[in-house]
């Protein structure tokens, strides 16, 4: 199921607690560009046929990373981008922006992306897994 992009962004919103839709919108095109450097191959595309195409392509944009960031300096490096962040309101954004693509993903989806991913991704996607 396929979001569109202002029942997408009104989610965001909702979960980042924002007070406009640039914000929330700003947050996800930085997290999803970035989430797009680490996610690759079949599941990549997959997610972002799931997301409005706004943020299909800054999933899909070529960036890619040179080795996986741990969710630690994947907040981290969520805050370098936005202007004026924290490591605690960028923890925030990303959790927002993941946790409503784990939704439009479905479980199945984001179990696939979670195996791509280093250790304690899980809980930015908002879905704890057991150890």
């Amino acid at each position: 199921m396929t979001l569109g992009w202002e029942a997408f962004i009104d989610r965001v919103r909702e979960r980042g607690e924002y007070d406009t839709v640039e914000e929330a919108d700003r947050a996800a095109r930085v997290v999803l560009a970035l989430l797009g450097a680490h996610v690759v191959g079949t599941d990549r595309a997959e997610l972002a046929a799931r997301l409005p195409e706004t943020y299909a392509l800054i999933l899909l944009n070529p960036l890619q990373a040179a080795e996986p960031l741990s969710p630690e300096r994947f907040v981290r490096a969520t805050a370098a981008w936005i202007e004026g962040a924290s490591h605690a309101t960028a923890a925030w954004d990303v959790s927002a922006v993941l946790s409503v693509a784990a939704d439009a993903a479905g479980e199945d989806l984001t179990r696939r992306i979670l195996l791509q991913l280093p250790a304690g991704y899980d809980l930015l996607f908002g879905r704890p897994q057991p150890s």
